[in-house]
């Protein structure tokens, strides 16, 4: 049986916000000091980082459900002060980002979007869009995983691609999340 060719892009869309839920889940423990303390990163925190990957998911999510945004999605940097605002609204962007990739066929994976740049628009073919998001939350979560390594806060794993040795602990999280690994799989 041939494989669908979207069924990746969707599989990376719900890994990307299990991944974030567990993320942002472990902060949830952290006292709100310890979340904006220094420390050694790209960005100069965890809720500065986090942040980051927030605005930037708004931004790309944004252009390919055919808004304008652009620019004025980073106006601030931190628009969430604490992990717990920053969960609600990271979860909100990562079912955006899930009802984008569960509208695509396979021709859609061509479609370019237009990206607002302020000064110009950029346009690029939504696959490559795609691939690019999911790269930058992978390289962001890392860093504010390595940073969490530095707190009380045991970091969750967060590269197991829905493992099967984390089905009950899978379980609990997708019925947070309202997900059903059918779903995920499903073509």
């Amino acid at each position: 049986m041939p494989m669908d060719a979207v069924l990746p892009y969707r599989a990376m869309a719900y890994n990307n916000g299990w991944a974030n839920h567990r993320l942002l889940a472990a902060c949830e423990r952290l006292s709100q000091a310890d979340f904006v303390a220094p420390r050694a990163g790209f960005f100069p925190s965890l809720r500065a980082t986090l942040n980051h990957i927030l605005i930037i998911d708004l931004f790309y999510v944004d252009a390919m459900e055919g808004g304008t945004l652009g620019p004025a999605a980073w106006a601030d940097p931190e628009p969430c002060e604490t992990a717990i605002m920053l969960r609600k609204a990271q979860k909100q962007a990562d079912r955006r980002l899930i009802a984008v990739v569960e509208r695509l066929g396979t021709a859609d994976l061509n479609r370019v979007v237009d990206i607002h740049r302020g000064d110009r628009i950029q346009r690029e073919r939504i696959d490559r869009l795609l691939l690019h998001l999911f790269q930058h939350q992978i390289h962001h979560r890392g860093q504010a995983h390595a940073m969490l390594s530095a707190t009380e806060i045991c970091p969750p794993q967060l590269d197991e691609f829905f493992a099967a040795g984390e089905a009950p602990l899978r379980a609990r999280e997708f019925e947070e999340l309202g997900w059903a690994e059918d779903t995920v799989w499903a073509n």
